[in-house]
């Protein structure tokens, strides 16, 4: 039998998405305004922070509104509890993209370092965690759940790689210090975005069979199962 304040929950969960859906947003334009020095769109991205500041707090109203009035039950305040630790994920995320932006606008005065490859690659894998990261969400996909934590060792990989290929260029040419900073600076709001989306389907395996797989090191290596 649904309970009468079932509606409260769905607002709660179209909210959360809609977070999703913007800091998704946000990432892949603060990256197009890095590739083709946009500046005008990275403007935008900085601008529109504050929708998902505004997002996450309205989450965390009803959140606890809901705890106060209704009384969970077990998987409710489940969904409640994983709903606000998701939704301040998903604001890091958007000032990750931020501060993306901010960098891409000084760049953008200069000439490129080097072509914009590596970093777009790691961009597209955190947006794609994230994306089925907010889908588990939806369908309780705890196989794709487990799927993007693994992946998160991919980015972490790919920003070591851009970490030593900057260090080298700033021995060797002193003048590409400032603009190879930046790209470090960079490709590490990226690795925590894939943090985050890490952070996020650990939670949806919490939501969907209240299993806690943080720092569950033998699951991410594909050992045991779930």
């Amino acid at each position: 039998m649904k309970r009468f304040f079932d509606s409260e929950l769905e607002t709660f969960r179209s909210d959360l998405l809609r977070m999703g859906e913007v800091a998704v947003r946000q990432v892949r334009d603060a990256l197009q305004a890095l590739v083709t020095g946009d500046v005008k769109l990275a403007e935008r991205v900085i601008a529109a922070d504050d929708e998902l500041d505004e997002l996450e707090k309205r989450i965390d109203t009803e959140a606890i509104r809901y705890m106060n009035l209704r009384s969970p039950i077990a998987t409710e305040l489940r969904l409640v509890i994983v709903g606000m630790k998701a939704s301040h994920d998903l604001e890091r995320v958007g000032d990750e993209a931020t501060n993306i932006a901010k960098r891409a606008l000084r760049l953008a005065a200069e000439p490129p370092l080097k072509p914009y490859v590596d970093i777009p690659r790691m961009a597209g894998i955190a947006v794609e965690m994230l994306r089925d990261a907010l889908e588990c969400f939806l369908h309780a996909d705890n196989a794709k759940a487990v799927a993007v934590v693994k992946r998160d060792k991919e980015v972490d990989a790919l920003n070591k790689q851009l970490y030593r290929e900057l260090s080298s260029y700033m021995v060797e040419q002193p003048g590409t210090i400032s603009r190879a900073l930046e790209l470090m600076f960079i490709s590490k709001g990226i690795e925590r975005i894939a943090d985050h989306a890490t952070n996020i389907a650990e939670e949806m395996v919490f939501l969907s069979d209240a299993q806690d797989i943080r720092h569950d090191e033998s699951l991410k290596k594909g050992d045991k199962a779930l």
